[in-house]
């Protein structure tokens, strides 16, 4: 085994809501001699601030955690963090999700079931500097283009996938009940959906939302 000081060591905090998940994923990538788990999170908001404290090298980061989510987490971390790197690990492989995660600043996206080996290498290319994508995410997210929904779509359809009526979605978020339906009926429109509960699913399916 090459012997690593701990100067020379990667730094990586990991982020996930499932405690079974960050204590695998360390314990596997403990294994590699030039890489050290130095902070563990469970949640995106959890993830900003010990990567403002511990400015590690390389942040795994999940996209679905209550509160704060992976992307928005991200985009914070390269704020907060610079020298910080972010790839996501996640179980959701879905094109909008790796566009979204890109656009936030992420240098990599690769999927849970990816090798040990493979992790551990895609943690090395994208400290060094490299991006890091899953080749079938990549090629269907050319495929499927960008997201055609607007922050206020996405926010009233992922309030509607709950069942809630126009007037509750409007009283969450401050808007008329018209104004409401107006979004709802814009985000059927440009899903292609031929209701809202069809334009939900669409719209998660291909991790718009």
């Amino acid at each position: 085994m090459v012997s690593v000081s701990a100067g020379d060591a990667i730094r990586l905090l990991i982020a996930d809501d499932q405690a079974l998940v960050r204590g695998a994923l360390g314990a596997l990538l403990e294994l590699e001699p030039d890489l050290t788990v130095v902070g563990m999170a469970a949640d995106g908001a959890e993830a900003v601030r010990l990567a403002e404290e511990l400015r590690p090298d390389v942040c795994l980061m999940d996209i679905q955690m209550p509160g704060m989510d992976g992307v928005e987490a991200t985009r914070r971390i390269r704020q907060a963090s610079a020298g910080t790197r972010v790839l996501v690990v996640t179980t959701f492989a879905r094109p909008g999700y790796l566009r979204s995660a890109l656009d936030a600043g992420a240098s990599g996206f690769i999927v849970k079931d990816t090798p040990a080996e493979e992790l551990a290498e895609a943690v090395r290319r994208v400290r060094s500097g490299l991006r890091v994508l899953d080749p079938v995410l990549a090629a269907d997210s050319l495929f499927d283009g960008a997201n055609p929904l607007s922050d206020r779509e996405r926010e009233v359809l992922r309030l509607a996938a709950d069942g809630r009526s126009a007037a509750a979605i409007a009283s969450a978020v401050f808007l008329s009940a018209g104004t409401v339906r107006n979004h709802l009926s814009a985000a059927i429109g440009k899903t292609g959906a031929a209701n809202r509960a069809q334009a939900v699913r669409i719209a998660q399916d291909k991790g718009w939302i």
